[in-house]
């Protein structure tokens, strides 16, 4: 198996972690320290357990929206070493009757160690206003927003 193909494997993983809005299975798939950049925010968790408390924070908004559903586009790969790799990934999000909510952009800088392929690194490009035009349509009105 190619490590483009590895790396479809992990991504179908998260997706489904993701779906089942799973926050422990989630963190399992990254490295720490794990770090997140956006334009609003920048973190770096050091454990599993801050990543998984972190992730879940976000999962009531998501419920609040109607996501249902994850799956994801590989848009670019590059194979930066041995262990090395940057995606981009557009991230379709789905509601019950499986109609696209939105996407959102992210690079990522998965790294390849004892475990498997792991994220290290996440820059969301357009998550927050994609996901704020979500709720606007919808008549939602999100927390901190």
């Amino acid at each position: 198996m190619s490590t483009r193909d590895d790396i479809e494997v992990f991504l179908d993983e998260y997706q489904s972690t993701l779906s089942a809005f799973d926050a422990e299975r989630t963190a399992a798939l990254w490295g720490t320290p794990g770090t997140i950049v956006s334009d609003d925010f920048v973190g770096a968790l050091h454990s599993r357990e801050e990543m998984a408390r972190g992730l879940a924070q976000a999962h009531p908004m998501y419920q609040m929206l109607g996501l249902s559903r994850v799956d994801h586009t590989l848009l670019e790969f590059a194979e930066l070493t041995s262990v090395l790799v940057r995606v981009r990934v557009r991230w379709n999000f789905y509601d019950g009757d499986d109609v696209l909510l939105t996407d959102s952009d992210y690079e990522y800088l998965l790294r390849c160690d004892d475990e498997g392929w792991r994220t290290y690194v996440a820059v969301a490009i357009d998550e927050a206003a994609k996901l704020a035009r979500v709720a606007a349509d919808r008549g939602i009105r999100l927390p901190g927003m």
